[in-house]
């Protein structure tokens, strides 16, 4: 079977077409400018890079349909026909509670999206509107609807409740949700794979490191606890957005600084992190990394506040658990940032965390622990859409 994997975004869409024999990517792409002059779509099919333009706007049903277009096309495409496409896999950032696991999307599940859409206003509209297109450009393919939340399903009532009013939460909700919950479920899978260890038997602390970034605790192969909440605004400091701070800053701003809601709320989400740290002059981490190696002060202070962060919540995610057995570092800080990662661990001996300095001066996927260190230290490469595929396919082999 091939699984069409699709992400929407408000104005690009990517895509990544998988054979589920032997889970290969066989073309993926992203058409980006959706609803603005001359989008584009960016392609590639093994080492093949290729580049389209378009003049005109279009909106998400029209780039799908280009997508499968050039899917399908004599010089560029690897399928057919549309028909060998058995099943689409949609990214979904918000489940609420509703959903606990990747499902079937059915007109219930389409409904119960709506409702959730103001818990992920930035998100879950453009992944609808990535589901309605797919709804009418290949109507008679089931689709299935993997959410970030959904692993984060398995927290706790006492990690997931705010110190709030009870009736806040039963009456709206407000609770800790967190995100990045596939990649988080994926890079565990792989490392007690790697290790060749039962995933039940360990406990694993995972950051996804990002422009959004988030840890996780796992324990049992179970999401115990993440630092993202109620949005992904809250936990570690990020490229743009905040992360923890005091809640009554927000409010001292409308108050004392005369800001609108919408000002705090672009504030905290875009001006923030470690982009509002460096003067707004980037939120790039490596040039984060080139500006403090040349000695900028400002570049080493926003690295210092953004791994101490991170060094926080990894010793909190230990005591919690009793211990840790794994430190997985992922996404694109986290697989690429040699410093990120020796910054953060230093320090953390006490927790059986020992870093190789000439292992972790590496990219991509290592094992980055001294030999005698107690904790397995991984950089693992994320898969979200690999997952996004597996769920896919589980689902709809299910239903034949």
């Amino acid at each position: 079977m091939k699984i069409l994997v699709l992400n929407a975004g408000s104005s690009s869409l990517k895509f990544q077409l998988f054979d589920m024999e032997d889970e290969s990517v066989m073309a993926k792409g992203i058409v980006e400018r959706i609803g603005l002059d001359k989008p584009f779509l960016s392609y590639s099919k093994g080492t093949d890079k290729i580049k389209f333009d378009k003049e005109e706007p279009i909106n998400h049903k029209d780039a799908l349909q280009w997508v499968l277009n050039t899917l399908t096309s004599h010089e560029y495409g690897v399928i057919t026909t549309l028909q060998e496409i058995g099943a689409v896999g949609h990214r979904v950032v918000h489940g609420g509670e509703e959903f606990t696991g990747s499902v079937l999307i059915t007109e219930e599940v389409i409904e119960a999206l709506e409702r959730n859409k103001n818990l992920a206003p930035l998100h879950n509209p453009p992944n609808l509107t990535g589901i309605y297109a797919t709804k009418a450009v290949l109507p008679e393919v089931p689709m299935v609807g993997v959410f970030d939340t959904a692993f984060h399903a398995t927290m706790p009532e006492r990690a997931y409740l705010y110190a709030l009013p009870i009736e806040l939460y039963e009456k709206y909700k407000v609770r800790r949700y967190g995100f990045h919950g596939t990649s988080h479920r994926y890079v565990a899978m792989e490392a007690a794979r790697r290790l060749g260890k039962a995933l039940s038997e360990l406990r694993i602390i995972s950051a996804h490191l990002g422009n959004g970034a988030s840890v996780c605790a796992i324990q049992g192969g179970k999401s115990i606890d993440t630092s993202m909440g109620f949005t992904p605004l809250e936990g570690l400091v990020m490229g743009t957005r905040s992360g923890d701070l005091d809640p009554a800053i927000p409010i001292w701003m409308m108050r004392e600084l005369g800001m609108s809601f919408d000002e705090v709320d672009n504030l905290l989400n875009k001006k923030s992190g470690v982009f509002g740290l460096v003067r707004g002059r980037s939120f790039d981490m490596r040039d984060i990394e080139d500006w403090m190696a040349a000695g900028d002060e400002e570049a080493k202070k926003a690295m210092e506040v953004y791994c101490y962060r991170l060094k926080k919540y990894i010793g909190g995610y230990a005591a919690v658990m009793g211990g840790v057995d794994v430190l997985i570092f992922t996404a694109g800080v986290g697989e690429n940032s040699p410093i990120v990662r020796e910054m953060v661990c230093e320090g953390l001996e006490f927790l059986g965390i020992k870093l190789d300095k000439e292992k972790n001066n590496s990219r991509g996927d290592a094992i980055i622990s001294a030999t005698d260190s107690k904790v397995v230290v991984m950089s693992i490469k994320t898969n979200e859409e690999l997952m996004i595929a597996r769920d896919t396919y589980e689902i709809v082999r299910g239903l034949t």
